[in-house]
Formats: C-alpha cells, structure tokens, sequence
C-alpha cells in the first residue's frame, strides 16, 4: 500500500453561495503566455482526486493571485489545452 505524503500549495476561493473553499494545486502550467494553476478541492487534511478546476494566476516574487476564469469558452479552451499536456 502506497501512503505517500505529498505537501500541497493552498489557496482560498469563493463559492457563488459566498462560502469559502480551500483548494490544493496540483499542476502549474503554460498557454497562450499566461499562467495557470489545475487545483483540487481540500476536504480536511486529503486533496480531492475528483475533479479538477483550472484557475488563472499572476506570480509575484514571494507568491501568486488567483483569478477566477469567468468567460465559459476561455475556460474550456485552457481546459482542453490542459488536459492534452497531461
């Protein structure tokens, strides 16, 4: 059995419903020269392995902003780019 600890980088979004939610990156990737981020959900001390959310970032030189893609097709485009990088 494999029990291997991994350490994530977390950040926090909003929900439409206002709630706050912790999320882990697990990819950093490259397209069209910007930057983004595929996160999972945290639920309590284990990252989800259901679902993956791709989220755009802007690195500083000590951390990053995460930005919410809002724009459907956008989404789905980075989306599919990332999926056939993995």
């Amino acid at each position: 059995m494999d029990n291997e600890f991994r350490e994530y980088i977390t950040f926090v979004v909003n929900t439409r419903d206002g709630d706050e939610v912790e999320m882990a990156v697990i990819d950093q990737f490259e397209f069209e020269n910007k930057s983004y981020v595929a996160a999972a959900l945290v639920e309590g001390d284990t990252v989800s392995d259901e679902g993956c959310f791709i989220y755009r970032i802007k690195v500083g030189e000590d951390d990053f902003k995460v930005e919410k893609i809002t724009n459907q097709i956008d989404y789905n485009r980075i989306a599919e780019a990332y999926m056939d990088m993995i």
